[in-house]
C-alpha cells in the first residue's frame, strides 16, 4: 500500500511466491524467514491470479458498499451503521466497507480491468467485475449530483475541493476519483479552488482552469460549496467555524463520510454525505 509500504513489507499477512524451482523455493524461504508470515508457494499463473483476484475482491467490496449507500439514501438508512453492523461479522470483515467516491490509484483500476479483459479473451465473461467497474464510475457522479441538488445550477458557482490524491498520505493522483470529480465540476461550468497537502504539483498537470491554494482557508474563501474528496487527517482538525464565515454559502458534500455531520450542522452548514443523508 502506498504510504505504508515498509510497514506492510515487515508485517505481511501472507507472502505469495510463484515458482516451481526447488532451489528458488529454499532461497525464498530463507530470505523471508524473518518476516514470520505464511508463505504460499504455487505455480506462476496461480500467483498472478492471486494478485488480480485479491485486488478485484477488495474493489468489489468498495463497489458493493457504494451500491448499498444508494439504497440507504432511498430508504432513510445510514450506510455507516450498515457497514459497521456488517463488519462485525468475521466472514465479511470491516476492511474496505467504506462508502465514498469509489476506488482509484495504480492498482485496483488496473487489476480489475486486466481481470475483465482476461476473462473476455478466454471466453469466460466476468460480469460481476464489469458491474463493479460500472458502479465505481457512477460513484463519481454522486458527488456532482449532490452539489447540483444543493446549488441547483453549478454554472459560475465557486466550489472548493479538499483533497486531490486518490487516498491520504500520498501525492499519487493516478486515476484519482478526486481529479475526475473536479473535472466534472469544471464541465458543469463551476469555478474551482483546490487544496491538497501533497498532490497539488502533480494535479496541475491534469487540472487546468482551477486555482490551487496555499491552505484550506484560502480555498474556502468566497465559495458556495466545499467538496471533501480525500480524507486527509488535517481536514478533520480544521476550524470549520472560521470556514463557515469565509464561505459565501455553507454547503458541504463529504465524499468520504469523514467529517462529523452533527457538529457541522450545529455550525450552520448544510451537510451531505454518502448514504447517510438522514
Amino acid at each position: 500500500r502506498e504510504g505504508s509500504a515498509v510497514h506492510d513489507f515487515f508485517h505481511s499477512e501472507r507472502i505469495v511466491i510463484g515458482t516451481e524451482n526447488v532451489r528458488a523455493k529454499k532461497l525464498f524461504e530463507e530470505i523471508y524467514k524473518p518476516i514470520q508470515a505464511p508463505i504460499v508457494f504455487c505455480d506462476i499463473r496461480s500467483a498472478e491470479l492471486i494478485k488480480h483476484a485479491s485486488n478485484s475482491f477488495l474493489a468489489l467490496k468498495i463497489s458493493y458498499i457504494n451500491a448499498i449507500s444508494r439504497i440507504c439514501e432511498k430508504v432513510g438508512a445510514d450506510v455507516e451503521k450498515v457497514a459497521e453492523g456488517m463488519g462485525y461479522d468475521t466472514r465479511i470483515g470491516k476492511a474496505f466497507l467504506r462508502a465514498g467516491i469509489g476506488y482509484g490509484g495504480s492498482c485496483f483500476p488496473k487489476d480489475v480491468r486486466a481481470f475483465i479483459t482476461l476473462a473476455q479473451e478466454i471466453g469466460v465473461p466476468f460480469r460481476l467485475l464489469e458491474e463493479v467497474e460500472a458502479i465505481n464510475r457512477e460513484q463519481r457522479l454522486v458527488v456532482v449530483r449532490k452539489a447540483r441538488e444543493l446549488l441547483w445550477n453549478l454554472k459560475d458557482k465557486k466550489i472548493c475541493v479538499f483533497g486531490l490524491s486518490f487516498k491520504p498520505d500520498t501525492d499519487d493522483i493516478r486515476e484519482s476519483p478526486a481529479i475526475e470529480i473536479a473535472n466534472l465540476f469544471l464541465k458543469e461550468g463551476a469555478k474551482i479552488k483546490c487544496y491538497d497537502p501533497k498532490a497539488m504539483d502533480a494535479a496541475k498537470k491534469l487540472l487546468t482552469g482551477v486555482r490551487f491554494c496555499r491552505n484550506p482557508y484560502e480555498a474556502a474563501r468566497g465559495c458556495h460549496l466545499l467538496a471533501l474528496l480525500t480524507e486527509w487527517k488535517e481536514f478533520k482538525a480544521l476550524d470549520f467555524a472560521r470556514i463557515r464565515k469565509l464561505m459565501q454559502s455553507p454547503h458541504i458534500v463529504d465524499g468520504r463520510n469523514f467529517l462529523d455531520p452533527e457538529a457541522l450542522r450545529k455550525l450552520g452548514f448544510v451537510y451531505r454525505g454518502i448514504g447517510r443523508d438522514i
